[in-house]
């Protein structure tokens, strides 16, 4: 009783307690959910149609997709494989969800039907002999059917990694069999609620076969200056709206915009001193060590030379620019150097060991000769040799002892740009000191090697020489320097106008990344890579560093304004040029959807274009009320008109300009005074000739084209379940 008074005295507390271990024990669970799903969420690499993917899902679908693409002897990269496969994939997610939601499928008999006609694409590349008729070629079902069988019973019972491969490459197939019919049941009922009439199959036939000869005169904006003509505010909403729905401006889904600030890392003046101390150095070993092919090796491997030493003679096609023009003026075993070469940016030091008029061309033969120890093979290849020199064929015994002894020739550019090893440096230099018909023995990869030149040909100049070569580069302090120069620029300058205003005081470039999607950033599986217009032209930028900083602009918490830090990236120039970047980037611009802004820089330069386009149409229909000829249109004063024949102009061919091509296309011959403003300048035109190609009209044959040409052609319809399916992809994250 006194224990139930105490616990009655202590309820409360007795409570709290028991609440707080009730509390503890499902926040614990709640605390697994949340962790269970922040790692769901981590793993998530895509949204396609409402369905969530997760990152080993689509892997091991490209993974798959890439092996099997190389069974069918496809060549391309694994970058472009792994594309592909995403696009496989998209489609296969889109088609699915699309005929789920239509009641669309693909039945077991019809698969069995289509394999059994066996005229399908997708069974006719399948690049394996069994499954197709020996005689006709064509795909075989029953061979198939039994093949599958084979390799099923060999990937079960034996576990045999290729029979594997192949029984889940067969499956593939029939996957990706139904997956294409599918497509065109869906194709086809979209095709079927494409309709025309009577009407416009008559138009499309008029539009092929009635075509006109015609002069023109054309009054082209790019020839009135943009100042002559003034565009107020007015116009440029009137524009902007007109202009809206367009693929310029409006947008079907996310785009981010911002401003790249880059800066080159670059050798300081300190690093040049440095490595030119180091060249002159190894100038000095250089002129020093014997003229033998180990001491000249390992001098210019000492100095980390971008060259390797290989002593085989080359032309000067080998060398490079400034090299070749120098060596003609250098002694033998005279060394050159240090100096620059700008044509890859390097300090070198040369040493010529010789110079000589050689072969171009060589033609030999080769014996391959082993034993079972060494003293066996030199025996062996003593008695071959005299064998020869006794009038022994050399192709039968090359053939008797495992090789087949053939006349091959040796060509210079064959070997001069190569990355050669000592034993094939031996033999090329072995091959060019040896006369027509003279034979030796020479050790090659452990053996012996019996060696015949037989002809040679095209005498050309040739060089042995070493050379060490450094490129001028940065050094790690200088780097370090460059991280800092950076750092110091974005901590004073965190707006954009700052930016603008200072970067190129400071040796900063800015330049626009525009149009960036989240989607289009998976291309590459360890980077991404991005083409921008730089002060050098156009430069890509790419690299792991790249990848960082895509993550840091796709960042859900990003906000316009927000200013990175640096990112190392790699820039490539368009004529092949190689550096180390540093970058940064401030957002300018993010839209979910809808509309770009008029005062999106993009969007402002085309609307301002466009509404002095019309303006600059305005001020040449004015200034030509009264033209009523071409030689009337040629001589307003002020304006430049410029004045072509063209032939053949119909509706359906002249795609340049569709305004004109429809005002030919109503007019009779003659001149027709109505002047035609189209896409590029406005136009008077004068019809000398028309005429109507031969062919006959049938109804059903151009209603069937007209509905076609409505565009429902798979890429557009696989275009359009990607703009509607708000696709996110983050595979550039992975």
């Amino acid at each position: 009783m006194a224990a139930l008074g105490t616990i009655r005295s202590r309820g409360a507390i007795l409570i709290g307690i028991i609440g707080l271990g009730l509390f503890a024990f499902i926040a614990g669970d709640l605390f697994k959910s949340c962790e269970g799903s922040k790692a769901e969420q981590s793993q998530r690499m895509a949204e396609i149609a409402g369905e969530k993917v997760n990152v080993q899902e689509y892997q091991k679908y490209a993974e798959e997709f890439a092996e099997f693409m190389k069974i069918e002897g496809r060549q391309e990269s694994d970058e472009q494989l792994r594309e592909m496969a995403w696009n496989y994939f998209l489609q296969e997610k889109l088609v699915t969800a699309e005929a789920q939601k239509l009641g669309l499928t693909v039945t077991d008999e019809e698969v069995n039907d289509l394999m059994t006609k066996g005229v399908h694409p997708a069974l006719a590349n399948i690049p394996i002999p069994q499954v197709h008729n020996q005689q006709t070629g064509l795909f075989d079902v029953n061979a198939y059917r039994q093949y599958v069988n084979s390799v099923k019973d060999a990937a079960e019972k034996s576990n045999n990694p290729q029979a594997v491969q192949l029984y889940n490459y067969l499956l593939f197939k029939e996957k990706q069999l139904r997956t294409q019919l599918l497509f065109e049941k869906y194709n086809s009922l979209l095709q079927a609620c494409s309709v025309s009439n009577a009407v416009e199959a008559k138009f499309l036939f008029d539009a092929e076969k009635k075509e006109s000869d015609i002069v023109c005169a054309a009054y082209d904006f790019r020839a009135i200056n943009d100042s002559t003509v003034t565009v107020s505010d007015a116009d440029l909403k009137s524009k902007y709206e007109e202009l809206k729905e367009g693929a310029r401006i409006k947008l079907d889904d996310e785009v981010r915009t911002g401003k790249l600030i880059v800066i080159r890392k670059e050798a300081s003046d300190n690093d040049k001193t440095e490595l030119n101390a180091l060249l002159a150095e190894a100038a000095a070993k250089l002129d020093s060590v014997p003229a033998n092919t180990d001491s000249v090796k390992h001098c210019v491997r000492e100095f980390e030379s971008d060259v390797q030493y290989a002593g085989v003679p080359v032309t000067k096609n080998a060398l490079s620019p400034a090299v070749a023009n120098m060596v003609d003026s250098i002694g033998v075993n005279v060394v050159k150097g240090p100096f620059f070469d700008a044509a890859d940016n390097t300090m070198n030091v040369i040493r010529v060991f010789s110079k000589a008029s050689m072969p171009d061309s060589i033609q030999f033969r080769a014996i391959g000769v082993r034993g079972e120890n060494q003293a066996e093979t030199a025996t062996r290849a003593d008695s071959i040799v005299k064998a020869i020199q006794g009038g022994e064929d050399f192709e039968v015994l090359a053939k008797k002892y495992g090789d087949t002894g053939e006349k091959q020739w040796m060509v210079t550019n064959q070997y001069e740009r190569a990355n050669v090893d000592a034993e094939m440096a031996n033999l090329i230099s072995t091959i060019h000191n040896m006369t027509v018909n003279e034979m030796k023995v020479i050790n090659y990869a452990g053996n012996k090697l019996i060696v015949q030149v037989l002809d040679q040909k095209k005498p050309v100049q040739k060089y042995v020489l070493a050379q060490v070569k450094r490129e001028i580069t940065y050094s790690p302090e200088t780097s370090r320097q460059f991280n800092e120069k950076m750092r110091l620029f974005l901590a004073d300058n965190r707006k954009v106008e700052d930016i603008e205003k200072n970067a190129a005081q400071n040796n900063f470039t800015v330049v626009d990344l525009r149009d960036l999607r989240e989607q289009n950033l998976g291309v590459h599986s360890s980077s991404y890579n991005y083409m921008t217009t730089t002060p050098t032209g156009m430069t890509r930028i790419d690299g792991s560093g790249a990848k960082e900083m895509f993550r840091w602009i796709f960042n859900e918490d990003r906000k316009v304004g927000d200013l990175s830090d640096e990112f190392e990236c790699e820039e490539e120039t368009m004529n092949g040029d190689k550096n180390t970047v540093l970058v940064a980037v401030v957002l300018t611009g993010i839209y979910d959807g809808g509309y770009r802004p008029m005062d999106d820089a993009m969007v402002n330069e085309y609307v301002k274009q466009m509404a002095l386009n019309d303006k600059k149409a305005e001020k040449i229909i004015e200034a030509t009320k009264s033209v009523n000829s071409i030689d009337a249109a040629k001589a307003v004063a002020g304006l430049t008109c410029r004045v072509d024949t063209i032939a053949h102009v119909s509706f359906a061919n002249y795609r340049q300009e569709p305004k004109l091509a429809g005002a030919v296309a109503a007019s009779k011959p003659g001149f027709c005074k109505t002047p035609v403003k189209g896409n590029n300048g406005v136009y008077f035109f004068q019809v000398t000739e028309q005429r109507t190609l031969e062919g006959t009209y049938d109804e059903k044959q151009y209603r069937a084209r007209a509905a076609q040409n409505f565009g429902l052609n798979q890429n557009v319809i696989f275009g359009e379940l990607m703009r509607n399916a708000k696709i996110t992809d983050k595979r550039y994250i992975f």
